[in-house]
């Protein structure tokens, strides 16, 4: 039973999302600000952050921040905020997945096992995928879930992780937008298809000696995104 922690300053929705949760199977607990957040989570062993986007004094922004500082815990954001910068913003500081208020309970906990399963709790791992990938001076081990340049180990999101491992499988491959969300298992919409950009330039500030010139990741203009062939990425 994966352990959730719901962050939600509305008295109602932070309880209408922990009952349902709880109810679909889940192990759920509810909080109202970021500070409380930032206790629990530091008290207690979660799976994964369900985060509401806009809260008084220590905002999601902040505790999506301090949570990256050490952890890459899956966290999904709850926002008011329809504005595509909004979304952009959290998904840029380490949010792996969001979802616009008002939402359906169904939907977020379909986005939730997604979630989960990309960071392979709660689902089996993809079969095909090889378990030690090389690739330049990048080492990636898919069951340890874990990547080292020269022998230093890099933090990923889960999301950061998945569409990286699909790009070393399969260099000089040239994947669209939608391609790389297929392989999140999401549904191809437009305003999904752009936070792909999001996740590919967090990437690149991983990965890339000089994350400005792209040599690992490279964009084909008007398509979406590659793998170089050559693997000199020094």
């Amino acid at each position: 039973m994966a352990k959730i922690l719901v962050v939600d300053d509305e008295a109602k929705i932070l309880k209408m999302v922990s009952d349902y949760l709880e109810a679909v199977g889940f192990e759920v607990t509810g909080v109202p600000d970021g500070i409380t957040a930032l206790k629990k989570y530091r008290e207690t062993e979660f799976d994964l952050i369900v985060l509401d986007f806009m809260m008084p004094g220590v905002d999601g922004i902040d505790v999506i921040r301090r949570i990256r500082e050490k952890s890459a815990i899956p966290i999904v954001m709850l926002t008011a905020r329809a504005e595509e910068n909004d979304k952009l913003m959290g998904l840029e500081i380490g949010a792996d997945d969001y979802i616009v208020k008002p939402f359906s309970l169904k939907e977020l906990a379909a986005r939730i096992r997604a979630v989960l399963r990309r960071a392979g709790k709660g689902g089996e791992l993809n079969s095909q995928s090889a378990e030690i990938i090389k690739y330049g001076n990048l080492t990636m081990n898919t069951v340890k879930r874990s990547l080292t340049r020269d022998g230093e180990v890099i933090d990923l999101t889960m999301v950061q992780f998945e569409l990286l491992k699909a790009l070393l499988l399969s260099p000089g491959r040239v994947f669209t937008r939608g391609d790389l969300l297929g392989v999140l298992q999401e549904a191809s919409y437009e305003s999904y298809e752009r936070t792909i950009d999001v996740h590919i330039k967090n990437i690149r500030k991983a990965v890339e000696p000089v994350p400005s010139e792209p040599k690992y990741i490279l964009t084909v203009w008007g398509v979406g995104y590659k793998l170089a062939e050559n693997q000199d990425g020094k």
